[in-house]
């Protein structure tokens, strides 16, 4: 199959984007399957993706992602089902637990157990797209109806009053352990990787092996025609460095595990500890530029064109890539879809 162009818009700095919506519309305009938006601790995921939706006819609207512990499965199932019917039918759901930093210190909630709850969280929201019956979960997070402590025992289990558009609205997870891997390709329709390397396949071969068919699998990467592939990969550099060496505590940091099976372990541990110690120009000089370009789409156009073919080759169903450039964007467009 043809590869897929995604637009990610992220989350909000300081402030909304006013480009954000003709963003999209250009997208749509250019043939790009889908847009997503994405939450941290600031700006939420959905709000967004309705303004964008109000704005677009057929562009896909993706959470990318709506984290687990900002919303009890129920009301996440709320929001995608009110979108759907809003947007007749384009939405995609994307699910992600977050990181312990921002699920304890941001939510006021554990992070114990991330494969279970997920699961736990999953078939809630199935439930309530299927409405075949009142929604119950006897699972220990998220239990419903809900007995435990405090309780007045008068939970009564439902179904949603509004009938959802889809019942098989489609669930996507941002996973990067390979147990999480696995049970994506088990339970979900899609998943958002965070790093991906065509060159090296093996890395999830395993994982994802058994995905059901209609299964899509939305990769992040980054797209610049340039002369000067070096000075290209430096934004991706900084990003990497960001992520590998301080999105996440010294003894946990889940970019960085992943980092390692990619084949990096050193290089990994060495960014981490230079981002650490506060030498951050040295931890972005420190990543390997073997990695950041195969993660990207870096060079001349004659390199670029050439490169896709890995990525043609690949499981990756579709390149999202993120800019606040409509040239860039139709540039993008040029490249990927001819």
């Amino acid at each position: 199959m043809a590869l897929k162009l995604g637009l990610q818009l992220g989350y909000w700095g300081a402030g909304p984007d006013p480009r954000v919506v003709g963003l999209a519309q250009e997208a749509e305009r250019l043939g790009f399957d889908a847009v997503f938006t994405a939450e941290a601790w600031g700006s939420d995921v959905f709000t967004p993706l309705a303004w964008i939706g109000a704005h677009t006819e057929r562009i896909r609207l993706g959470t990318g992602v709506a984290q687990l512990s900002a919303r009890t499965p129920t009301a996440t199932a709320m929001a995608a089902l009110t979108l759907d019917h809003l947007s007749k039918g384009r939405v995609i759901l994307g699910l992600g637990v977050s990181g312990p930093q921002v699920v304890e210190g941001w939510y006021g909630a554990p992070f114990a157990k991330p494969l279970s709850r997920t699961r736990e969280y999953v078939d809630i929201i199935r439930q309530v797209l299927r409405r075949e019956a009142p929604v119950q979960s006897a699972g220990p997070h998220y239990p419903l109806p809900y007995t435990g402590e405090g309780a007045w025992g008068l939970g009564k289990s439902l179904k949603p009053i509004t009938h959802p558009l889809r019942e098989d609205l489609p669930i996507f997870l941002g996973a990067e352990g390979p147990k999480n891997v696995t049970m994506t390709a088990e339970i979900a329709d899609g998943w958002l990787p965070l790093y991906y390397s065509p060159y090296r396949q093996e890395v999830y071969a395993d994982q994802i092996r058994n995905r059901p068919a209609h299964f899509e699998i939305m990769q992040g990467v980054t797209i610049r025609v340039t002369d000067d592939v070096e000075a290209g990969l430096q934004p991706v550099k900084e990003s990497l460095a960001l992520y590998v060496g301080g999105m996440g505590a010294e003894s946990r940091n889940f970019h960085n595990e992943l980092m390692a099976r990619m084949g990096f372990e050193a290089e990994a541990k060495e960014i981490q500890s230079l981002f650490l110690s506060g030498k951050k120009d040295e931890a972005v000089a420190a990543v390997p530029t073997d990695f950041a370009d195969e993660i990207s789409l870096v060079g001349p156009i004659d390199r670029i064109k050439a490169r896709l073919e890995a990525w043609q080759d690949s499981p990756v169903t579709s390149l999202l890539v993120s800019t606040r450039d409509v040239n860039q964007l139709r540039q993008v467009a040029e490249l990927v879809l001819g």
